[in-house]
């Protein structure tokens, strides 16, 4: 496992400096974007003690899970498996990020959403994992 660190360090850097150089050119929408500074690889922790509200505390921490999980799965050698599971570990992250909409929002079309994420991705889920049981060597 700690013969992997390195390397999973070296694709993080690479992804955030791919980001980072699509930052300007994405079609992320303007309203959705923060001051906030992204936390360099490793430093999360940054961030989340600068987050005081309850939402933005169990979004991050379902971030943080989907971030390790997803570049694990990635690691595979076998491109259709990293996929499956780096898209098990995305889907995984939009639940949790979806629960905290239901525990900590108020508008009724944003929780609406929040559970049609949820019902979506746990079905997607379920099927990626039995294709996994199925194909994974």
């Amino acid at each position: 496992m700690y013969r992997s660190i390195p390397i999973i360090i070296a694709v993080v850097a690479t992804l955030n400096s791919t980001v980072a150089s699509h930052a300007q050119t994405d079609s992320y929408p303007a309203a959705c974007k923060s001051e906030m500074k992204v936390p360099t690889p490793g430093h999360s922790s940054e961030m989340m003690s600068g987050m005081t509200k309850d939402h933005q505390k169990a979004a991050m921490a379902g971030m943080m899970k989907m971030e390790s999980n997803m570049l694990q799965g990635m690691m595979k050698d076998d491109a259709d498996v990293a996929f499956v599971c780096g898209m098990i570990a995305h889907h995984q992250g939009a639940i949790d990020m979806a629960n905290a909409e239901l525990q900590h929002g108020d508008n009724a079309w944003a929780k609406e959403m929040a559970q049609k994420v949820i019902d979506a991705q746990t079905k997607e889920i379920a099927e990626m994992t039995s294709w996994l049981k199925d194909n994974a060597k």
